[in-house]
């Protein structure tokens, strides 16, 4: 694979902050990025919070998709790229760009894992997503796979749904054994993508709260010196007003 076809390995020229989290279902990623997000307000920054296959341009698509379960994994990963290159240019980069922080649940070593998991070739999906930028902060929640089962169906779903599990790749007709031999290989493929982009990776059977302080050390130390600021990309001020929520009459 050529230098060209890897995602941006340089740190980006814009005044905010990016910090991503990573991990299969039931790692307590979002719980710890929701406590890091609550945190980083009471200390007065400005956030901004995005999430994994959100964006209005393809979630319907997506969604209709998933109902008939005829997405193919090419089909499925240029979806959600898609849905990735959406949110980057409308949701990531104007925050940036006006000096906030940024906080993703899931960015591109998602797709790197799952995609190649489903039988994508590895260089393909890398320069399928040569155009995302570097996160500052990059974490990883690291869990076994029987523990997140255990939260997972230990919660209120119940049940696994029919692409989280990998059904569509047939590996076992029982949903819960699908998931645990879909969700064991995409752990191998984790192991590899925190070594080749330098993830941090985090112990995710401790304690919440033990979590959240170590989280909160890491995130402290890497803002020390950082200071929000306009930038040089336009107002704050407009790029607020977009975000605005109208009152009801």
């Amino acid at each position: 694979m050529t230098e060209s076809h890897l995602p941006k390995s340089a740190p980006h020229p814009y005044p905010g902050k990016l910090i991503i989290v990573e991990g299969i279902d039931g790692s307590g990623k979002s719980t710890q990025l929701q406590l890091l997000h609550k945190w980083l307000e009471s200390k007065g920054h400005k956030v901004f919070f995005t999430e994994w296959n959100s964006s209005d341009l393809v979630k319907e698509t997506t969604k209709r998709g998933k109902k008939s379960k005829r997405l193919t994994p090419t089909t499925f990963s240029l979806l959600h790229a898609t849905d990735f290159a959406s949110r980057l240019y409308h949701h990531i980069l104007p925050p940036l760009k006006a000096g906030m922080i940024v906080l993703a649940d899931r960015y591109m070593y998602t797709a790197f894992a799952r995609d190649v998991v489903r039988g994508v070739a590895h260089e393909w999906v890398r320069k399928l997503y040569a155009f995302a930028i570097k996160p500052d902060m990059a974490f990883y929640y690291n869990v076994p796979i029987e523990v997140a089962i255990s939260r997972l169906l230990g919660g209120t779903r119940g049940q696994f749904k029919y692409y989280e599990a990998g059904m569509d790749l047939n590996l076992s007709p029982d949903i819960t054994e699908s998931f645990r031999l879909f969700q064991t290989r995409i752990l191998a493929e984790y192991a590899k993508i925190v070594e080749e982009f330098n993830l941090l990776t985090m112990d995710a059977t401790q304690d919440i709260e033990m979590q959240q302080e170590q989280m909160r050390a890491l995130v402290e130390d890497a803002l020390r010196g950082y200071k929000p600021r306009r930038g040089t990309y336009g107002r704050r001020t407009l790029f607020w007003r977009r975000f605005e929520i109208p009152k009801s009459e």
